[in-house]
């Protein structure tokens, strides 16, 4: 079985450059979860992006079954984009890299729609620390691998107020992006406020 993470890593690059840092974190129990940091370039000359690399070397296991299959299920790495300088966002490492352990860690399967939570600012001072998980495909396509294995798919981060969190969970996630997208809001915006929820 070829080992997924290189070919995750030579797909990171190619959509998004070359990483200018990364950083490693093992969890007990758990593989080690690296997080690559991508400098802005291009049109988007202030966005940074992270993403993460080893979520994706184990397929995510259904938390019910019995017994996990060592090769059928969801892969996935996590992407997050941000503007840069504002904030101290590369403080971001970690908690990317607690959330991409959590199908190891904790048994959940990651996947569009779903909140995830680190329980403390992403970042110093930053507004949120939850993350809606959006739909993938747009800035790295997924990456198909040999049968009988999943394709890798790259998600992206969304970063919730505990306002919208609380909101997305009583309304869905649709909903919640349905208003983003009414009220302009700029998800990559490290210091954003919550959107109008009333």
């Amino acid at each position: 079985m070829a080992d997924v993470l290189p070919l995750v890593e030579a797909r990171l690059r190619t959509a998004l450059g070359e990483p200018d840092a990364r950083a490693a974190v093992t969890f007990l129990g758990a593989d080690r979860i690296e997080v690559l940091r991508f400098p802005a370039a291009g049109q988007e000359g202030d966005v940074v992006r992270y993403a993460t690399l080893g979520m994706s070397a184990q397929p995510m296991a259904d938390p019910t079954a019995v017994l996990a299959d060592p090769v059928k299920g969801p892969r996935a790495e996590l992407l997050l984009s941000v503007r840069a300088g504002a904030a101290d966002t590369g403080k971001v490492l970690r908690p990317l890299a607690v959330l991409a352990a959590s199908p190891q860690v904790e048994g959940v399967i990651v996947a569009p729609g779903a909140s995830l939570d680190v329980g403390e600012p992403l970042w110093p001072g930053a507004p949120f620390t939850s993350v809606l998980v959006a739909e993938p495909g747009g800035l790295v396509e997924d990456l198909e691998l040999d049968a009988p294995l999943d394709p890798v798919r790259f998600l992206p981060l969304l970063p919730m107020t505990p306002n919208e969190a609380a909101w997305k969970r009583v309304h869905g996630a649709p909903a919640l992006q349905e208003r983003w997208l009414n009220h302009g809001t700029d998800l990559r915006d490290p210091f954003r406020r919550s959107v109008p929820l009333d």
